[in-house]
């Protein structure tokens, strides 16, 4: 697996969406879109969001390398509308964990967070060397769903009732991609 210090990291860019690396300028952004009902109802983690996490998460994660966070941009207008990231990065197993939210609202179901996952997939199997990538995703979130099947994630199995959020149980879809070329090597 190739890896970057957070300085390192190229730009992305597709038609639709550039994607650069996270900075701590982008806190407040992050914060404010994480306690959205928007993003957060998609999450599992549903603990209220702050200055202090993101900053924690940005010293203990990002900046040590096992979180790879980018900023997802409206190329034509270069407005920040959301985030993705690889958590867990694990070089060993050339494994990582994906996630991405859509922070500005109308955003939502206009193909941003699609070319997303197919760029920022493709700079994880061809660029990081992942050979594997995993996401997790709650029940009833078709517009993800349909999102991550096009990037090429294949749901591995679902977990009933597997975490319990606003008072009622809820499954979790496990989707993953491997990169097929990196197999018996």
């Amino acid at each position: 697996m190739n890896t970057f210090a957070p300085c390192d990291l190229p730009v992305i860019n597709g038609e639709m969406v550039s994607l650069r690396p996270i900075t701590r300028e982008d806190t407040d952004r992050i914060v404010a879109w994480r306690n959205k009902p928007s993003v957060y109802r998609h999450f599992i983690f549903r603990q209220p969001f702050t200055r202090e996490l993101h900053e924690n998460w940005l010293a203990t994660r990002v900046d040590t390398g096992k979180v790879i966070q980018y900023i997802i941009l409206d190329k034509a207008l270069e407005k920040p509308v959301g985030s993705v990231y690889y958590r867990d990065v694990d070089p060993e197993s050339e494994s990582a964990e994906y996630g991405i939210f859509i922070g500005e609202e109308e955003y939502l179901g206009r193909g941003f967070g699609t070319e997303t996952a197919r760029l920022f997939t493709r700079f994880g199997l061809d660029v990081l060397k992942l050979h594997r990538i995993s996401l997790r995703v709650l029940e009833g979130n078709a517009i993800a769903l349909r999102s991550y099947e096009k990037a090429g994630f294949v749901t591995e199995g679902i977990f009933r009732d597997m975490v319990k959020l606003d008072g009622e149980y809820r499954d979790v879809i496990f989707m993953a991609i491997l990169n097929e070329e990196g197999k018996g090597k």
